[in-house]
């Protein structure tokens, strides 16, 4: 019996260790981006070294397969798309999600040189009345779609919705052309993009939703099928 227990122990450490192992992320791991396979099609996601935080948290997930069968959640076209809720793996039609987590937050990390131009990925979270230090989700994300602005509609947010602050040039540019959420900068964290597959965000933002108790969700379940790190290459300008 002592034997049979000691050889529990040993195979327990040793899953542990291992576990552990497969979590931990390196120097060579920052230099991968990161496949999202979807049942919509593929995504390529580049982290930022500018959010460390993010990025190493982001990173951890997708080594332990955390994203795997995740379902996106909630789609708004011409805004966003959303994910990452560990209770939607096996949601039932007709359920309402956006409240999984796990245990912890990222202490938010904004950058003025990250901003929520279209196919930027961002970290969800609670809202300030909760959350004032505006700390992220430990796994909920959202992937921007956003609209194009004119002139004339950037000056009007900055009046209505930004308190006046006003948008960078580069900025400006960005939201008149590609498109994007700009209400949202400095209140959410921004901490990678997707580099190749920007026509499958556009195709998931374009799926029929819920007007129900499930709002947003989508009728049919867009789904992540698999998450895993690949070896970063040059994206052609």
């Amino acid at each position: 019996m002592k034997k049979w227990i000691l050889t529990l122990a040993t195979c327990i450490t040793v899953i542990s260790l291992q576990a552990q192992k497969d979590s931990t992320v390196t120097k060579k791991d920052r230099k991968k981006d990161v496949l999202m396979k979807t049942t919509m099609g593929d995504m390529v996601i580049r982290l930022s070294d500018s959010t460390p935080l993010h990025r190493d948290n982001f990173l951890k997930l997708v080594k332990v397969h955390f994203y795997d069968s995740l379902l996106f959640h909630r789609v708004i076209q011409n805004f966003m798309i959303q994910g990452g809720d560990p209770t939607s793996k096996t949601a039932e039609a007709g359920k309402g999600l956006g409240g999984g987590g796990l245990n912890y937050t990222v202490p938010a990390e904004f950058r003025s040189s990250l901003f929520h131009k279209k196919g930027v990925l961002a970290a969800a979270r609670t809202g300030d009345s909760r959350n004032p230090t505006k700390a992220s989700s430990s796994c909920q994300f959202y992937i921007v779609q956003g609209k194009v602005f004119t002139d004339a509609g950037l000056d009007s947010l900055e009046t209505f919705r930004l308190n006046g602050r006003k948008l960078p040039a580069v900025q400006r540019e960005a939201y008149k052309t590609i498109g994007g959420t700009p209400h949202l900068d400095q209140g959410y964290t921004v901490y990678g993009e997707v580099v190749k597959g920007l026509d499958v965000v556009d195709k998931i933002a374009a799926v029929p939703t819920s007007k129900g108790a499930d709002l947003d969700r989508p009728l049919e379940n867009v789904r992540i099928l698999k998450t895993k790190l690949i070896k970063r290459k040059k994206i052609k300008s």
